[in-house]
């Protein structure tokens, strides 16, 4: 970044930049992790020194905060899909259970908002689908933020409510369903980068109607795009040179498709993971009636303190989701 005209080119400049962020990023926190220790250590010694209980209540909650970071970087680590440290775009769907399964959203909408809030994410309601009665059919809403698609991941999947229903007159039990899914939040401009060594290009005597149309040389061209396959050619043009023009400009859009083909094949994949919004195929329940838990079927993980989960407290989830995700994959 140092060098001379570093900034001639500003789109390479720029995605030097965010690398350089990106691999600059773990090393501070650890530098702010390591200066926090330090600070708690002094306060420990001054506590010791003067007998002050109030420097030891300080260095108590400056230790009970770093806890908390080191947990959170802990569970960074275990981060290693290709879009986990970059955004997301959160979609909640209600299931079976009508009106009730409406309010479920609405809840289910709240908690990821608070646990976003709590972790300093950005969050833009895309689109919000009202309930006929109360509650929300459906909403869309982007959580800004590194390393939020990484740890939303645990959220995919069928969400079960059971409580008394506040909208049954009559006091019964409901259970309703809702279903979380996620997509990664990336940029929609691709730069397509063609390398020479990746073409293969031919040029032949373009065809024509015969006679004195017949073009007398080879002015065609045919590109060969070796690790995709993708052929392109142009013969239009008199020159070859301007015929080349052309075909690499087809070549650009072509390749540009390919990339949105495989980004959607990857969508694909992950919707694959959907199931049917009812019984039987919820990855968690909350239970709020006869008993309080919050379960997730998946990792075994239990709060009882349903209150905290559904006001945003799902990292001890979260976490337990990539661990088991990390061993399966032979990471943790």
């Amino acid at each position: 970044m140092a060098a001379p005209g570093f900034w001639d080119d500003q789109e390479k400049a720029k995605g030097i930049t965010q690398r350089r962020a990106a691999l600059n990023s773990p090393l501070e926190k650890l530098d702010d992790l390591d200066q926090e220790l330090g600070d708690i250590e002094i306060l420990v010694e001054l506590a010791e020194e003067e007998d002050d209980r109030e420097t030891a209540g300080e260095a108590e909650r400056a230790a009970r905060k770093l806890e908390k970071s080191i947990a959170q970087e802990e569970m960074a680590r275990l981060l290693s899909g290709p879009n986990d440290r970059g955004s997301a775009i959160l979609t909640i769907n209600s299931g079976a259970g009508g009106t009730e399964s409406n309010d479920w959203v609405e809840m289910l909408l709240r908690m990821y908002l608070r646990w976003a809030e709590a972790h300093e994410y950005k969050n833009t309601i895309l689109e919000i689908n009202p309930g006929e009665e109360a509650g929300i059919k459906s909403v869309t809403v982007t959580v800004e933020g590194e390393n939020a698609y990484g740890y939303l991941r645990s959220e995919i999947g069928i969400h079960r409510l059971v409580r008394i229903s506040p909208f049954d007159a009559s006091g019964r039990r409901h259970t309703s369903f809702a279903s979380v899914f996620l997509y990664p939040d990336v940029d929609d401009e691709i730069d397509i980068v063609i390398d020479d060594k990746d073409l293969r290009i031919d040029t032949y005597r373009a065809s024509g109607h015969g006679g004195q149309h017949v073009n007398k040389t080879d002015s065609a061209v045919r590109i060969t795009h070796l690790p995709t396959g993708i052929v392109v050619q142009c013969q239009n043009e008199k020159s070859q040179h301007r015929n080349k023009d052309m075909a690499m400009r087809v070549l650009r859009s072509r390749l540009y498709e390919h990339e949105q083909a495989k980004r959607q094949e990857e969508i694909d994949k992950l919707h694959a993971t959907k199931k049917d919004i009812s019984w039987g195929s919820q990855i968690r329940s909350y239970v709020l009636q006869p008993y309080r838990l919050a379960k997730d079927v998946r990792t075994g993980v239990e709060k009882g303190n349903v209150d905290a989960v559904l006001d945003g407290d799902l990292d001890d989830f979260i976490q337990a989701y990539l661990v088991e995700m990390a061993r399966d994959h032979g990471v943790a």
